[in-house]
């Protein structure tokens, strides 16, 4: 991990409020792994005065890619920037996926948590992705997953695209086919009422299963202590920046 100053090839909206970011960096290509992260400075002011922490969604050797969502001033800011500008970035940081373990894998993600899952898509070379989202407008980068070898089913609560419903009823669908045995590996990444139930299905089936978290990340080291979860078997506590973002479901105390 150390601190670089990135040049921004692009910027781009790829989606109403959703911008993905292309730094070169042969420095973060090479070290970035799936499910890290990076700190982004907003400006060069004193405000915002915190960087904001987006995870790495595709990596390459000349450096990596960004998928973010814009929620407030910081990420307004970074919305703003054009290719050829710099990126004040400190990264990667975190603990991603362990992937070593080799077998079938399904990949869950519930809006902008599908950002870090097309760069482990990439290292995994063939997974079945579940999409879902509120609505079509908030469903992301089928066609990546797609492009990599994946199959992809898609879940909108509002019925505007694929499955009317919700992503995890399409993981128990899709685990209940005869040959979905403990080989099985689900990864997953979104909000944490939906990792609560994927972890749920997991255990149920007795199916080893990784979740990205999301928290508000300050610092992005572990030093502010600004995001703890709380994990078992003592309910102690440990920092999604630091001991994360990526935890084994089983681990947390959901």
């Amino acid at each position: 991990m150390k601190k670089v100053i990135a040049r921004i090839i692009s910027n781009d909206e790829v989606a109403e409020g959703f911008f993905k970011m292309k730094v070169a960096s042969g420095y973060l290509g090479r070290t970035a792994r799936p499910g890290q992260f990076v700190e982004l400075r907003c400006s060069g002011a004193s405000e915002p005065l915190l960087r904001r922490p987006l995870g790495v969604h595709r990596i390459a050797p000349g450096g990596i890619d960004i998928l973010y969502r814009v929620v407030g001033r910081g990420t307004a800011i970074l919305s703003a920037k054009a290719g050829g500008e710099s990126a004040d970035i400190i990264g990667p940081l975190g603990n991603g996926f362990d992937i070593g373990r080799s077998g079938p894998a399904v990949l869950v993600a519930g809006g902008i948590g599908v950002a870090p899952l097309v760069a482990l898509a990439q290292r995994l070379k063939r997974a079945h992705v579940i999409i879902g989202g509120r609505t079509s407008s908030h469903i992301l980068c089928g066609k990546e997953f797609r492009s990599l070898g994946c199959s992809v089913e898609v879940a909108t609560e509002d019925g505007s695209m694929g499955h009317k419903g919700l992503a995890t009823e399409l993981l128990e669908d899709y685990l209940r086919a005869p040959l979905m045995d403990g080989r099985v590996t689900v990864f997953a990444c979104g909000p944490n009422p939906m990792l609560k139930t994927v972890a749920a299905i997991a255990r149920s089936r007795r199916i080893r299963c990784q979740v990205s978290l999301e928290e508000r990340m300050a610092c992005g080291a572990g030093v502010c202590l600004g995001c703890p979860v709380k994990v078992k078997p003592d309910g102690a506590y440990k920092m999604v920046c630091k001991d994360g973002p990526v935890f084994e479901a089983s681990e947390v105390a959901w």
